[in-house]
């Protein structure tokens, strides 16, 4: 697999075999809409596979990115790519968590960690896009005017946001579109008091 974006546009990285990974035009229209310079911005790659979007936002300049998976292969398969872009050595910080998403995103709220960018990809056959989103949405890590990015199964729904009780403010939908086999739904989170 190649990066398609940024510093590292054309530079390969390694891909687990059991993996379904994001198709190029997918993560070509995800940067599309947040915008390709993602310098001095904070990126959280939530079930991470083998850390495609988290190594395109380093690519596109993220100052931090931090990418959750805990399936073995594919954690040994981020620190692979880790070895090969260096993003320390650029001034960039690169955390692989290994834990439960979930359980990872209550500790970030617990800890008042916040991101400019949240993307999540479960996989398909569990079905974890309604519960990913429930949970983004009640755990507060999203920075004002920042990006829920998710990818998801086209047959699979995600819950009415109006229909849900969030302390993370207000959003609006910028983008709800079928690729192939995947549905991609970006929202933004508008700062306080500013109106739909």
């Amino acid at each position: 697999m190649k990066i398609i974006l940024g510093q590292d546009s054309g530079r390969n990285i390694f891909m687990p075999a059991h993996i379904r990974p994001t198709q190029n035009l997918l993560r070509k229209a995800v940067f599309d809409i947040i915008g390709e310079d993602l310098d001095g911005l904070s990126f959280l790659d939530l079930f991470s596979g083998s850390g495609a979007m988290g190594f395109e936002a380093l690519s596109c300049g993220a100052t931090e990115v931090c990418m959750v998976e805990r399936d073995p292969k594919c954690v040994e398969c981020i620190e692979e790519n880790l070895m090969i872009i260096k993003p320390g050595e650029r001034g960039q910080r690169a955390e692989l968590v290994t834990k439960d998403v979930f359980a990872t995103i209550k500790e970030m709220a617990r800890t008042e960690r916040k991101f400019h960018v949240v993307f999540f990809d479960p996989p398909f056959d569990m079905k974890l896009g309604r519960k990913t989103l429930k949970t983004l949405l009640t755990h507060d890590i999203l920075h004002a005017n920042s990006f829920l990015v998710a990818q998801y199964g086209i047959d699979e729904t995600l819950p009415d946001l109006d229909g849900i009780v969030t302390i993370a403010g207000k959003f609006l939908l910028v983008k709800d579109k079928v690729y192939g086999s995947s549905r991609l739904t970006v929202f933004e989170r508008l700062a306080p008091g500013e109106s739909v």
